[in-house]
C-alpha cells in the first residue's frame, strides 16, 4: 500500500508532506486551540511541533492537506502501521486542521478520500484517539467509525495516556455515511 498517495477532489489536494511544508504547516499547528483536547496540549509550541514534524517525515506516511482554491496548506494526516496480514489493516491518524476549517466538512472529505484509497488494499482502518479528545471521537463517529473495546496506552512526556481505538471496515465504509 502506498502510504503517501496523491489524492484529489475539486476542493482539496492531499499529497506527501515535504520538508518545505514546515512553515505553512507550523502556521496551522501554532494555534493552541488545535491541540486543546489532544494529549499533547503543547504541540503548538515550535520545539514540540518540530519533533512531531520530523517524526512524520521519518516515518513516511504523512500527508499535506491543501485547499486548492487558495493553494494553502490547511492541515495534515497520516497513514501508519500498515499490516497486510489477515485481510490487512492500516491506521489513519495524526490529523489536524486549521481552526478556520472546522465545521466545514473538510475532515469528512479528507477521510472519504483516505479511506477509499486504503480500502483498495486493506479490510480495516484503525484510528487511535486520546481518551479526552472528544472532538475527534465525535468526528470519527460521524464518518461511521465504531468504537472498539480495544485501548492502548501511550507515553507523552513521561505520563501514560489512554487511547480509544475506533475502526471502519471495508463493508462499513461501503454502506456507511461516507458511501457515495
Amino acid at each position: 500500500m502506498n502510504r503517501q498517495p496523491v489524492l484529489e477532489i475539486e476542493r482539496l489536494l492531499i499529497r506527501p508532506l515535504e520538508e518545505s511544508d514546515w512553515d505553512a504547516l507550523f502556521a496551522v499547528a501554532s494555534d493552541p486551540a488545535v491541540w486543546e483536547q489532544h494529549p499533547m496540549h503543547d504541540r503548538w509550541r515550535e520545539d514540540v511541533f518540530r519533533e512531531f514534524f520530523d517524526d512524520a517525515m521519518a516515518k513516511r506516511g504523512a500527508l499535506a492537506i491543501i485547499d486548492k482554491s487558495k493553494d494553502e496548506i490547511i492541515g495534515s494526516s497520516r497513514y501508519q502501521a500498515h499490516d497486510p496480514d489477515d485481510g490487512g489493516s492500516v491506521e489513519i491518524g495524526w490529523t489536524f486542521f486549521a481552526t478556520k476549517c472546522w465545521g466545514k466538512g473538510i475532515n469528512r472529505q479528507v477521510k472519504r478520500l483516505m479511506l477509499a484509497h486504503a480500502f483498495e488494499f486493506v479490510e480495516r482502518v484503525d484510528f487511535r484517539v486520546g481518551e479526552t479528545n472528544y472532538r475527534s471521537q465525535i468526528a470519527l463517529e460521524n464518518i461511521g467509525a465504531e468504537r472498539t473495546r480495544r485501548t492502548e496506552l501511550a507515553r507523552y512526556q513521561g505520563a501514560r495516556v489512554l487511547h480509544r481505538v475506533f475502526e471502519i471496515t471495508r463493508e462499513g465504509f461501503e454502506n456507511g455515511p461516507l458511501a457515495k
